[in-house]
C-alpha cells in the first residue's frame, strides 16, 4: 500500500526541513552508511518515512512560495533524492532478476503449471516432426524472492496460448512502484525508464542464451552451412515460442504492473526499452533463412519456419499491440510473407530442376534411379505439409501452352485434371517432368529392352509411392493412379516383346517343312539350326538379364509368370512337335539342351542382379 498521506512532517518551511534531513542522511555521496545501506532492504517504516520525506520535498518544489535561495535547496534535495531512488529501483530490479532456465516450467500442455486452456497445437506440431520429449524446453521460475518467507508462488494469466508469468513478487513491484510514482512526478522519467530497460534487458539477454538464441547478424546466418541452420531453425522454433507466450508477454505484464496509470504509455516505453532489442534479434533469425538462397532441400525447414510463425504471430498482435511495437509486428508479418513466397519460389525451382536434371549415366540393371527415388521421398514430404501449401499455393502450374512446339518439354493435358487444387496439380507435373526425364535417360541404353525394364521399374516406383501415401493418393486421384499402371504395364509389355519375340522366333514352324507332308517333309539341318539359335538366344538373354534388376518382388513375380506363360508352352509345344526328328539323328543333346523344367528353373534367374553360370542349370537327362 501506499504511504499514508497523513504524515508526520509539519506543513511548511519546518516540514521541508524535517524532509530534507531525512534524504539529506541517505545522500551516499556524504554518508559511508548510506553507500553500505539500501533503504528498501530496512524495515518498512525506514522506507515509508522516506517516501514521505519524498513526498514533502516535492510538495515544497510545486509550492509558489518557494523562491531564491529556498528553490535551490529544494532543487538541491530533489536531485539528492531521485539519485537515491534511481539507485534502490536498479537494486530492487537487481535483486528479482535471474535467467529462465530449462528445467521447471514447461511448454508441455499437461503440465500443472499453466492453464489449462492453454492450446497444443505447438506442441502437437513438435511431436509431428519428430521432436523428442528429452528436448522440451522447460523454464524455471524465475523469480528469486528476497524474503524467503514470503509466498513464492507464480501466478498465470492465459490468453489464448500465452502464458504469462510474474517476475517479480507483489511486495518488489509495489516498491517499484512506489519508487517509479516519485522519479515521473519529479521529471526524471527517462532515468526511469533507462534503468529499469538496461536492468530488464539483462534479464531478457541471459534467458535468450539459456534458450540458446545467438546474437549473429543477417549476414552470419546465412554464411552457416545448411546443416547446421536446420539445427538451429529447430532450435529457433522452440525458442521463439518461449520468447513470445512466456518471457516478452510476461514483461509487458510487469510493465503494467509497475507503470500503467503513472503517466500516458509510460509502460509501452519500458516495455520496448526492454525487448525491442532482443525481438529484433529473434526475428532477425527467420528473416534471414527467409530472403536466403533458395534450394530444394530448404523448402520443409522454410514451411516450419512458417507454420512456427503463423501459429505465433496471433501472439505477437497480442504481445505487442501498443503503437511503439509497430516495427515488431510488421516486421513478423513480413517475414512469414517472405516464407511463404520462398516456398512457393522453391516449389517452382523444384519443378524446373526435376525437368533439367542432366545426369546421364545408366543406372546398373535398369533399376530405380536415384532422381526418381529422390524426386518422390520430396513430393510424399510436400504431402506432410498439405494443409500449409494448399493455402500457400494458389496458382496452377505453367504447362502445355507455355511449351507449345518445344520438343524438350513434357506437356500435360489440364482438361483431365479439372477440381484438383492447385498444390495437387503441381505435384502430378511434377510426376509428369519426372517421367519425361527419366524417358530421356532411357535412351541411353543401348538395349531396347532395359530401356523399357528401367521405365517399368521407375514408373512402378512412383506409383507404389503416390498409391503408399494416403495424402498423395487423394490429392492425386486414383484416375492419375490407373494412368501410372497402364505406363508401367506398357513399358513391361513393350520389355517382352523387344526381348522375348526374338527368342520365339526360332521356336517358329515356317520354314522347316520342305514338302506337304507334315511328318517326313522336315528339314532336320533347319530344324538342327533353329534348337541351335534358340538355345544361344536364350543363354545370353539369361546370362544377360539376370544381371538386370526388378526391385519390387511382387512385380518381379509377375514379370516371370509373364515370361513363363509366352516361352514354356511355345517350347514345350516345338519340342513335342520336333523332338524325334532331333533324336533320331546324331548327338541330339547338342540341339535339344534343356527340358521345359530346365527353362522353367531358368526364368527363376531373371532380374535378381546376380551373375549366373555361363551354362544353364540342366535337368538330369
Amino acid at each position: 500500500m501506499e504511504p499514508p498521506e497523513n504524515n508526520n512532517f509539519d506543513d511548511g518551511v519546518d516540514g521541508f526541513e524535517e524532509a530534507e534531513k531525512i534524504v539529506l542522511r541517505w545522500d551516499a555521496t556524504t554518508s559511508e552508511e548510506a553507500k553500505e545501506k539500501m533503504i528498501f532492504n530496512s524495515d518498512r517504516e525506514e522506507v515509508d518515512r522516506y517516501l514521505q520525506a519524498v513526498d514533502e520535498i516535492q510538495k515544497s518544489m510545486s509550492a509558489a512560495t518557494i523562491s531564491g535561495d529556498g528553490e535551490e535547496k529544494v532543487n538541491y534535495a530533489v536531485q539528492i533524492a531521485m539519485a537515491r531512488l534511481e539507485d534502490e529501483f536498479r537494486s530492487i530490479l537487481l535483486s528479482h532478476t535471474t535467467a529462465f532456465e530449462l528445467d521447471s516450467v514447461s511448454m508441455d500442455p499437461s503440465s500443472s503449471v499453466h492453464s489449462s486452456g492453454a492450446e497444443t497445437t505447438g506442441d502437437e506440431y513438435e511431436h509431428e516432426h519428430g521432436v523428442g520429449d528429452d528436448e522440451d524446453l522447460q523454464l524455471t521460475d524465475p523469480i528469486r524472492r528476497a524474503d524467503s518467507s514470503s509466498s513464492n508462488s507464480t501466478s498465470y494469466r492465459s490468453t489464448s496460448s500465452i502464458r504469462e508469468m510474474d517476475l517479480i513478487p507483489q511486495d518488489g513491484v509495489f516498491d517499484l512502484r512506489s519508487i517509479a510514482k516519485r522519479m515521473i512526478a519529479s521529471g526524471y522519467l527517462r532515468e526511469c525508464i533507462q534503468v529499469y530497460g538496461s536492468v530488464r534487458k539483462s534479464a531478457v539477454d541471459a534467458s535468450f542464451r539459456q534458450l540458446g538464441i545467438e546474437k549473429l547478424s543477417i549476414g552470419d546466418i546465412q554464411r552457416l552451412e545448411w546443416d547446421i541452420l536446420e539445427t538451429k531453425i529447430k532450435r529457433w522454433i522452440r525458442a521463439a515460442k518461449v520468447c513470445v507466450r512466456i518471457l516478452f508477454a510476461s514483461e509487458k505484464k510487469l510493465c503494467e504492473h509497475i507503470f500503467e496509470g503513472i503517466g500516458t504509455a509510460i509502460d509501452d516505453a519500458c516495455f520496448m526499452e526492454t525487448v525491442k532489442g532482443p525481438a529484433v534479434q529473434l526475428f532477425n533469425f527467420a528473416e534471414a533463412i527467409s530472403i536466403s538462397r533458395r534450394s530444394p532441400e530448404k523448402m520443409f525447414k522454410i514451411l516450419d519456419l512458417h507454420d512456427a510463425l503463423m501459429d505465433l504471430l496471433p501472439d505477437i498482435e497480442v504481445v505487442f499491440q501498443s503503437k511503439s511495437a509497430d516495427s515488431v509486428r510488421v516486421q513478423a508479418a513480413e517475414i512469414l510473407s517472405r516464407l511463404a513466397e520462398a516456398a512457393r519460389g522453391i516449389l517452382s525451382e523444384f519443378e524446373n530442376a526435376v525437368l533439367r536434371e542432366p545426369s546421364k549415366a545408366q543406372v546398373p540393371g535398369g533399376t530405380i534411379h536415384p532422381l526418381t527415388r529422390y524426386v518422390m521421398n520430396y513430393i510424399s514430404l510436400i504431402a506432410d505439409y498439405k494443409q500449409t501449401l494448399i493455402e500457400l499455393i494458389m496458382s496452377r502450374p505453367s504447362t502445355g501452352s507455355r511449351y507449345s512446339g518445344d520438343p524438350t518439354t513434357p506437356d500435360m493435358d489440364m482438361s483431365e485434371l479439372e477440381g484438383r487444387t492447385p498444390l495437387a496439380l503441381h505435384l502430378i507435373w511434377i510426376i509428369v517432368i519426372l517421367q519425361f526425364n527419366l524417358e530421356a535417360k532411357s535412351k541411353n541404353y543401348k538395349d531396347a529392352s532395359l530401356a523399357h525394364l528401367f521405365m517399368m521399374n521407375n514408373v512402378h516406383y512412383i506409383f507404389q509411392k503416390v498409391r503408399g501415401s494416403e495424402e498423395l493418393r487423394e490429392m492425386i486421384g486414383d484416375d492419375y493412379l490407373k494412368k501410372l499402371t497402364g505406363k508401367f504395364r506398357l513399358a513391361a509389355t513393350n520389355y517382352q516383346r523387344a526381348t522375348w519375340v526374338g527368342v520365339l522366333y526360332w521356336l517358329r514352324d515356317e520354314g522347316l517343312h520342305v514338302s506337304g507332308s507334315f511328318s517326313s517333309g522336315v528339314s532336320k539341318s533347319a530344324l538342327r539350326e533353329r534348337f541351335k539359335m534358340f538355345n544361344t538366344t536364350f543363354e545370353e538373354v539369361h546370362r544377360t538379364q539376370a544381371l538386370w534388376l526388378v526391385p519390387d518382388s511382387q512385380l518381379r513375380e509377375e514379370l516371370r509368370i509373364s515370361i513363363s506363360e509366352k516361352l514354356i508352352p511355345a517350347y514345350r509345344s516345338f519340342l513335342g512337335r520336333f523332338r524325334s526328328h532331333i533324336e533320331s539323328g546324331r548327338h541330339p543333346e547338342n540341339y535339344i539342351k534343356y527340358s521345359v523344367e530346365d527353362l522353367e528353373m531358368a526364368v527363376l534367374d531373371f532380374f535378381e542382379g546376380y551373375p549366373v553360370s555361363q551354362h544353364l542349370r540342366r535337368r538330369s537327362q
